[in-house]
């Protein structure tokens, strides 16, 4: 079953910020391959940033949307 496309904005937002959070936590984390606990610190990392990040991009989305509007526009 689909969720109303009225929420959309939240699917998006969720997914969004858990692909950029769990790759730039994971980059962070790179350094921790040799000692081989780079899994652990991953997760923690993603974890924690993922619950800042999808609260922030779910609130700046409709302003970076308007700023985008405001600095590009349709090629006629």
């Amino acid at each position: 079953k689909k969720l109303p496309r009225r929420f959309g904005h939240f699917v998006y937002g969720t997914i969004q910020s858990g692909l950029t959070s769990g790759i730039a936590s994971g980059i962070a984390s790179a350094g921790y391959l040799e000692e081989g606990i780079f899994l652990r610190r991953w997760v923690s990392a993603w974890a924690v940033s993922w619950a800042v990040m999808m609260p922030l991009v779910l609130l700046a989305a409709p302003l970076i949307r308007r700023l985008t509007h405001l600095i590009a526009h349709d090629e006629s």
